[in-house]
């Protein structure tokens, strides 16, 4: 979308904008992973399985494996074997015989009934029964969890530790995975000294740019810190340049004060805008576009709190898009703890806690101070509370929308 003076570019609507960010935002590229390393990736493939599990028909306790058709409370049955997790009894059960056998363990042919230990009595090389007249058979049946061809997880889906298991239960030792994009962050400010310095009495300690990497490598992006720049286009316009990146993202210098550089700075590499200003509380001054060579640039406000509000509604969809993942911002309802005034004429996105109430409810309890230089109420938020442009006051257990935050 070109930047230009016609272009209706400013105050768009938090949806309008994403939608303008994520425009032509597709996969990346694929390249496979071993499984040991696949965590958070995003799957470029199907995971088919090709073989069935459990592939044996497997004991579900400790016991004995016998024939159904020969059970009897208090019969007896000649012990005839063993078969354990890695070494099966390799013969079939014939009538009257029994296989001492634990969890696990394959179920020997022709046995289709184990009875737990605590229901058998031994008795030097026999074994009997104190099962009532139809006991559990307690036999797992082959391909139980999956089946061979059976397709366990599709394009597109983030491996999480469960999936990790589920992939290695299929016997993958590697996967193929989208390529994960390289994410530059640069922040910018004369105000700005790196933590361990030691800081005039006019600057802060630098801290976005160190949360905003740790979401990046969270959100299955690789995130390359460049050097802090000050207030200088033409050192902004260096540090950006020969980044070999897909996505650009700068930390303040997005307002429109005479220090605000990065917009003009980028311009002279060429910049085309798509969003200018969003109509969102924190965030405002967030804007986006793309350089000539394809890479795109995602605009944070300098305030932290403003920055990772803006990253979690933008950037964290785009990265999802660039991975072939769903873009979605996913919101779950919760009842307010408390009630909250008229909502402005901005979207507005407060920090807030969640808890749980005696019913099991989900509840969000908004922080009364929502001032985006605060970075210690960001620390101890669990969710976005999202409050429409205009929103009339809500009462105490209204229900509202809320992005849990990823913790932990």
């Amino acid at each position: 979308m070109a930047d230009s003076p016609s272009a209706n570019l400013r105050n768009l609507t938090v949806e309008e904008a994403r939608r303008r960010m994520l425009d032509g935002a597709s996969r990346l590229g694929v390249e496979t992973a071993p499984l040991a390393e696949s965590l958070g990736r995003t799957l470029a493939e199907p995971v088919v399985a090709g073989r069935a599990q459990p592939p044996f028909a497997a004991s579900a306790m400790d016991g004995w494996a016998i024939r159904r058709s020969d059970y009897a409370p208090g019969a007896a049955f000649r012990i005839v074997g063993e078969s354990a997790a890695g070494a099966a009894y390799p013969r079939p059960v014939a009538s009257g015989e029994a296989v001492r056998i634990f969890t696990g363990a394959p179920v020997p042919a022709e046995a289709d009934l184990v009875i737990i230990q605590e229901e058998a009595t031994r008795e030097g090389d026999q074994v009997r029964f104190d099962a009532g007249p139809d006991p559990r058979a307690n036999v797992r049946a082959a391909g139980g969890d999956f089946k061979d061809g059976d397709t366990l997880l599709l394009d597109g889906v983030v491996i999480d530790p469960w999936r990790l298991s589920l992939i290695a239960a299929a016997g993958r030792a590697e996967v193929s995975v989208a390529r994960r994009p390289r994410v530059a962050i640069l922040a910018t400010g004369d105000e700005l000294a790196p933590p361990g310095a030691s800081p005039r009495p006019d600057q802060i300690f630098e801290s976005g740019s160190y949360g905003l990497a740790a979401l990046i490598e969270a959100w299955g992006g690789e995130a390359i810190r460049l050097s802090p720049q000050g207030d200088d286009a033409q050192a902004i316009a260096s540090a950006v340049s020969p980044a070999p990146v897909d996505v650009i993202v700068t930390i303040g210098g997005a307002s429109v004060g005479d220090h605000d550089l990065v917009k003009p700075a980028l311009r002279t590499l060429g910049l085309a805008l798509s969003v200018e200003t969003v109509a969102v509380r924190p965030g405002k001054p967030t804007w986006s576009g793309r350089l000539p060579d394809g890479r795109r640039v995602v605009g944070l406000p300098g305030n932290p709190a403003s920055a990772l509000v803006c990253a979690e509604l933008f950037l964290r969809p785009l990265l999802a898009a660039l991975t072939g993942a769903a873009p979605d911002i996913r919101l779950i309802p919760a009842g307010l703890a408390a009630p909250l005034p008229a909502g402005g004429p901005r979207e507005h996105w407060m920090r807030a806690a969640l808890s749980t109430d005696p019913d099991g409810r989900v509840v969000a309890t908004p922080f009364p101070d929502q001032d985006s230089s605060l970075v210690s109420v960001f620390a101890r938020a669990d969710a976005l509370l999202r409050r429409r442009p205009g929103a009339p006051p809500a009462a105490t257990g209204e229900v509202v929308d809320v992005l849990p935050l990823r913790r932990g």
